[in-house]
């Protein structure tokens, strides 16, 4: 058969460039290429055999390509029958292609591109073929046409051979999607089209959840505007994000891969505008992020997408948190009232939000380990990073990358110190106002008990109350062990062997010992606290003068530590002092509530009252309380000392159990 050879007139190396497409992009062109010859059935299939992908074929009912047009379709770009027109010529579709540069593009799937064309002239139906080999792109072979059956229909199919490789990306499984994206406006507007991946419909619609149209600002060149819109749809399914720059009808010319991070969020996103259709004429939309109007719109876009997935998240969780609230697991009851607790509650949601949406068992949950999990994440953000990462993982068994991203989230501009700083003032404020009452109240200070009740609140954790810059270091041990504990401070050289007897022969006991590092010019220098506690019904008399005053003698005429550098200083506490102690706390060229001091400075005894104390540790709550915003009250304090401290205050005071075991402070 006579074959005619048409030359290409244009670079070569141009060509090439359209010939190195990658595989989705460079088959979506076919496939452009026969619905605008308006087919209204498209197919792709694809031959394997052992040994791979051998060919891709795509073959449509459209109208052909008529034998007189070859040269002006396959003998130069830029001169296509689609540039003098918008529509196709039967069924006045909106042109994709105008420039004859998408056959170019089957070349980047094989080393040989064949088509064979059947069209109507007059009464006849007539076939030929086309040939183009990627090594002389510039030389494309055309056959003479020939008369073939009647029952033939028109139509073209492109058998692309000799394949570089087996394309995973054009499996049905993977190009079904991948088509559907790139399709899915044009499929949506136009019902008269089907196309097939091995026999299997790309159907746009079964895999859409929603679709979305945003207003975009024009997009403005040298004094020129071109309007700009954004179409945006959700994928039911997990699939390859990208936004698609499109011309005004939404025919994708180019995608990019989106540079910015939407959790979750299945989309693609078409950028719509006749600016791009331009850019695509000029042949440098590729080159689109050096272009300065279509970066800012492609900017405006992706603050469009963020905002919109952002409103949809927080819609989601609007019902989802009324829901725990609804079902009474939320572990908050009030509303928030100042900046720290709204910040905190803020954390917690982000966490529990997402904890949710990334276990589904947590999700599947019943109610009542629904609260219980709810409520243990609130204590793990009232507690830090850590204490929350701890929970996340060794708990809730959720994904590393997500217990990081979550834990950061605590770490960034010290909202954990915050958070904790607010949990810890709250306590503590608690913690004073429920000790006041206790030690106050006239029938719950009958009742209490100095070394059963109060001793054991304050050694749990709450030395705090005598200063902050004390730490627990010995808690109702004899004398012995103080000294030894103080050995550890001073060296684990000093040798203790023997019970250090009180002056009166008795083995002493301490009720708490606190200690402190004294910032001076030597390390080995120590300063101790030694607390007596007193029954709040006991006044301080001389009885207890004597008693401390005994400790701190012993310690101070100890041979062992005499010559240490170390200073102790001995505290009684009560309520009240009788007149002999009021005397005792007030001599001359003494600070009030010093009674003796060695003649070295080193041992010093002092009676202090509990409101002493409580108004100490009052002024330096409300302090920090005024930056943090806590707000306590004194029944909340009482509860928080009920359940808090329940095992030491049985029978000493009493409130509503109700209140007491409600969720907010579970």
């Amino acid at each position: 058969m006579a074959e005619t050879h048409y030359k290409v007139r244009v670079e070569s190396d141009h060509i090439k460039k359209l010939a190195n497409a990658k595989p989705i992009p460079a088959l979506a062109e076919l496939i452009w290429n026969a619905a605008d010859a308006d087919a209204s059935r498209i197919d792709v299939e694809i031959e394997s055999n052992d040994f791979g992908m051998q060919a891709i074929t795509v073959r449509d009912n459209g109208h052909g390509i008529p034998h007189d047009k070859v040269e002006d379709l396959f003998g130069k770009l830029g001169g296509s029958w689609k540039a003098h027109g918008n529509r196709s010529k039967t069924k006045s579709r909106i042109l994709h292609g105008k420039e004859g540069k998408g056959r170019f593009k089957a070349l980047a799937l094989g080393r040989v591109a064949d088509w064979t064309v059947i069209y109507r002239q007059d009464d006849k139906l007539l076939r030929y073929t086309i040939t183009i080999l990627r090594e002389d792109l510039v030389d494309v072979r055309v056959s003479e046409p020939a008369e073939v059956d009647r029952t033939l229909k028109p139509g073209v199919e492109v058998r692309i051979t000799e394949l570089d490789r087996s394309y995973r990306s054009l499996e049905p499984d993977q190009a079904l999607h991948s088509l559907a994206q790139i399709f899915a406006l044009y499929l949506t507007d136009y019902s008269d089209i089907a196309v097939y991946v091995e026999h299997q419909r790309v159907d746009p619609s079964t895999l859409i959840a929603s679709r979305q149209t945003l207003p975009l600002a024009p997009i403005v060149e040298d004094g020129v505007s071109y309007t700009a819109a954004l179409e945006l749809i959700e994928w039911t399914s997990a699939s390859e994000r990208w936004v698609f720059l499109c011309g005004e009808e939404g025919f994708p010319f180019h995608r990019i891969s989106p540079n910015f991070h939407v959790p979750g969020a299945q989309f693609s996103a078409y950028l719509k505008s006749p600016f791009i259709s331009e850019l695509q004429k000029r042949g440098i939309l590729e080159l689109g992020e050096m272009n300065g109007p279509l970066q800012a719109a492609y900017e405006e876009a992706e603050g469009k997408i963020k905002l919109f997935f952002r409103n949809r998240e927080v819609e989601a969780a609007r019902s989802e948190i009324e829901q725990w609230k609804a079902d009474e697991i939320y572990p908050y009851r009030d509303e928030p009232t100042t900046a720290v607790e709204r910040a905190e509650r803020k954390v917690f949601e982000i966490v529990a939000l997402n904890v949710n949406n990334h276990l589904p068992e947590f999700s599947d949950a019943n109610r009542k380990t629904k609260a219980f999990q709810l409520r243990m994440l609130r204590q793990a953000i009232e507690r830090g990073p850590d204490e929350l990462q701890l929970i996340l993982k060794e708990v809730l068994d959720l994904p590393e990358r997500k217990q990081q991203e979550l834990a950061k989230l605590l770490e960034e501009a010290d909202l954990a110190n915050v958070i904790s700083a607010s949990k810890l003032v709250s306590d503590r404020m608690k913690f004073v106002h429920g000790l006041e009452a206790l030690l106050f109240d006239p029938d719950s200070k009958k009742l209490l008990k100095e070394r059963s009740q109060l001793h054991r609140m304050l050694a749990e954790n709450n030395t705090w109350v005598f200063g902050e810059q004390f730490n627990l270091t010995v808690d109702d041990q004899s004398l012995t062990e103080v000294l030894r504990k103080h050995r550890k401070l001073i060296g684990e050289d000093t040798v203790i062997d023997t019970p250090v007897k009180r002056i009166d022969g008795k083995t002493g006991i301490v009720d708490l010992m606190l200690s402190r590092s004294v910032p001076r010019n030597h390390a080995d220098e120590r300063e101790h606290l030694v607390v007596e506690l007193k029954r709040p019904t006991v006044k301080v008399g001389a009885d207890e003068i004597t008693q401390v005053e005994k400790y701190a003698y012993t310690v101070a005429d100890d041979e062992r530590f005499r010559h240490l550098k170390t200073r102790w200083t001995f505290w009684v506490i009560s309520n009240d002092l009788d007149g002999f102690a009021q005397v005792k706390t007030r001599q001359k060229d003494k600070p009030k509530g010093q009674i003796s001091q060695t003649d070295d400075g080193r041992v010093e005894v002092w009676v202090k009252t509990w409101s002493e104390i409580i108004a100490e540790c009052k002024a330096r709550m409300h302090f920090v309380q005024q930056h943090l915003q806590a707000n306590v009250d004194k029944e909340s304090s009482l509860k928080y000392l009920k359940k808090t401290y329940d095992k030491y205050l049985s029978g000493v005071v009493e409130v509503d159990q109700d209140t007491v075991s409600e969720p907010a402070d579970a």
